[in-house]
């Protein structure tokens, strides 16, 4: 429940303000009665907005909204005052401060000065999220058939809140699935918060899933909130999950089966309410044979699956995408509009993309567009290791791209993939069977090569 900080040095006054946001807002509510114990609360509690007055001995308001900058604190803040001087107002307001309101205005006016604190304060929030994508990476374009299954299937899946598996290669779009699973869900007006597991340092992650109270540990120095509460009402997204600590595992069985997290450091469970959306480029199955991954915990968050189709199994959709590349490249970097040749996108279409997939066709168009002079991106724009590879694909399949000899890469490459297909067929896509006939030290190494190649287990 959103929970409001009321902060006045006259404790009648504070109680009063408090009492009228419960009865009107239906918030919960915390007194402070001096700016220093206020700057305590922040650091040490959960609070989602404040309501400073800014005449108080001591530390004032002025002082609460520079320290709270300082601290890199972005709780939204409506500031008051009974002295009508509205000049200190708007001081307050360049210090960062939402609003601002009189002692003598009605609750009605004080209980929507808050409510519109609150959503600026949510909008702001999202509007970093935004800024933070790619924009680009759309692996969501395309009308091929597995495009057109797969967002069939997340409109079966999206409403319903049990957790999601979103499996795929690398550079597929994984996050952008999450995020349209989250828009169609219901729970759009709500957070959607991504984290990264891979990215996280071990000591750090269940900080940075469950929170972590004041002094916790060294350099703890106020009340954390995790990914778990930020996201509540709305979605969670874990990337690569497969690479969380076993005690983090643990601990996250524990919070999908309960729906509640404890800080570290912390003893009072707290009530979450996220949807779980977690992805992997990983064999989970394979990861649970090997003991790295919690049987029970695979069981807990693939309830419904979602399969991102690679690049080359949908060729059909590159020259859409390419062309949705190329407007935003062009856009971002101030540049010309631009078009692609047809010829260009044959060659586009031709190539594996198995090494990055939609992140690797972008990070192409965009070399492309920076060194294209004229308006036309020719076949001599793309970058020749991709030419190189995509000709000799095409000539293999005898469609009438002029023949060019193939470099020894990609023969290998090819002869690799077929040997990898084939014993992945005769054994029913069993990973630790394969490697063996293969006479591969153990299932990571074949793994390893299948990534490579781009190959997965069907």
């Amino acid at each position: 429940m959103t929970r409001i900080l009321v902060v006045d040095d006259v404790p009648a006054m504070a109680e009063q303000y408090a009492y009228d946001l419960r009865r009107l807002g239906g918030w919960k509510t915390r007194v402070a009665t001096r700016g220093r114990e206020a700057l305590d609360v922040l650091s040490e509690e959960t609070v989602d907005a404040v309501l400073l007055d800014l005449e108080m001995p001591g530390v004032d308001g002025f002082e609460v909204l520079e320290t709270m900058i300082r601290r890199g604190d972005e709780t939204p803040v409506v500031v008051y005052t009974g002295t009508g001087d509205f000049d200190r107002c708007v001081r307050a307001i360049h210090l960062g401060a939402y609003g601002f309101i009189d002692k003598s205005d009605s609750m009605r006016r004080v209980v929507h000065e808050i409510e519109s604190a609150l959503s600026r304060g949510r909008l702001n929030l999202e509007v970093r999220e935004l800024r933070a994508r790619v924009a680009e990476e759309s692996p969501l374009i395309g009308s091929s058939t597995p495009m057109r299954e797969l967002r069939e299937a997340m409109a079966r899946t999206a409403p319903v809140p049990s957790p999601v598996l979103v499996l795929g290669e690398s550079g597929t779009g994984k996050e952008l699935v999450a995020r349209e699973l989250h828009r169609l869900s219901g729970r759009e007006a709500a957070p959607f918060v991504a984290v990264n597991s891979a990215a996280l340092p071990e000591n750090l992650v269940e900080s940075e899933l469950f929170g972590h109270e004041k002094g916790a540990f060294t350099g703890a120095d106020r009340l954390r909130r995790g990914a778990f509460e930020r996201a509540s009402g709305g979605t969670l997204f874990l990337d690569e999950i497969g690479d969380l600590p076993p005690a983090a595992q643990a601990k996250l069985l524990r919070v999908l089966e309960t729906g509640e997290i404890t800080r570290v450091g912390g003893e009072i469970p707290v009530e979450v309410d996220a949807r779980v959306v977690a992805a992997t480029h990983r064999d989970l199955d394979a990861d649970v044979e090997e003991g790295r991954f919690r049987t029970d915990l695979l069981f807990r968050i693939n309830v419904h699956t979602l399969r991102v189709p690679p690049l080359r199994d949908r060729p059909g959709d590159v020259r859409e995408l390419s062309e949705h590349l190329l407007r935003t490249i062009c856009n971002r970097l101030g540049l010309r509009p631009k078009r692609l040749a047809p010829e260009t996108t044959e060659i586009l279409a031709a190539y594996d993309w198995g090494r990055n997939n939609v992140r690797e066709l972008r990070n192409v168009v965009e070399r492309m567009a920076i060194a294209a002079d004229g308006e036309t991106l020719e076949p001599a724009h793309v970058p020749g290791e991709i030419r190189e590879a995509a000709v000799g694909t095409r000539t293999a399949a005898g469609d009438g791209i002029p023949d060019t000899p193939r470099d020894f890469r990609a023969l290998r490459a090819e002869a690799e993939r077929r040997i990898v297909r084939d014993a992945l067929a005769r054994n029913d896509g069993h990973v630790t069977r394969t490697a063996e006939e293969l006479g591969l030290a153990d299932h990571a190494s074949l793994l390893k090569i299948m990534r490579r190649l781009g190959l997965d287990r069907d």
